[in-house]
């Protein structure tokens, strides 16, 4: 295979070791978040709608406490080591509908997880949302590195995602969570995020 990493598929609640292959570490890793409105059926065929759904990132520090936070309001940490690149909002278009960049190397050493989460800003539930996934890429060479896609529809129009922790040998982690949730933004995901901290 030439060296090409093979991205893993991740399982609700499974962890998996973000180690390059040739035994490097990562600096900067891409999360992509990508859906798809349920299309309506009307007397005249099937309409397509728009859902505005929204990525942020949670950071947190050794005891669970939120540090910074990276939404739509706020698109870069205060460090500047965690980057959202827009707001998409309406899901249309194939791939990554937002992404969020982490630099790794430069993350404050007391942020030891970050949180990412998706809520519908509009109030929207998952029942019109279908093809939702979020994927971990490695920036620097553009390979995947892990997948989750998220499962099943319903009345939450709010999901907690996955998580990217620094592990006990100072490697990173990222564990698949998938918990629905309900609120707008994310302070009101908090509660339900420190959960799974």
């Amino acid at each position: 295979m030439n060296g090409v990493r093979v991205s893993i598929n991740l399982t609700k609640g499974q962890k998996v070791s973000l180690a390059k292959r040739d035994g490097g570490s990562l600096s900067v890793v891409r999360m992509g978040l990508g859906w798809d409105a349920v299309k309506k059926r009307g007397l005249f065929g099937s309409k397509s709608q728009q859902i505005d759904l929204d990525a942020s990132a949670l950071l947190f520090d050794a005891r669970g406490d939120l540090v910074d936070a990276v939404w739509f309001r706020q698109l870069r940490s205060q460090d500047g080591s965690v980057q959202h690149t827009g707001d998409n909002q309406t899901g249309a278009g194939d791939g990554d509908d937002e992404t969020i960049l982490v630099d790794l190397a430069r993350l404050p050493t007391g942020i030891t997880q970050i949180a990412f989460v998706v809520s519908s800003f509009t109030g929207q539930d998952f029942s019109q949302i279908e093809n939702a996934f979020c994927r971990l890429v490695d920036q620097t060479t553009g390979d995947e590195l892990a997948r989750f896609v998220l499962s099943g529809s319903g009345q939450h129009n709010a999901q907690i995602m996955a998580k990217v922790g620094r592990g006990d040998g100072g490697g990173w982690t990222m564990t698949a969570i998938g918990a629905v949730a309900t609120g707008r933004t994310f302070q009101e995901l908090l509660p339900a995020t420190a959960a799974h901290i």
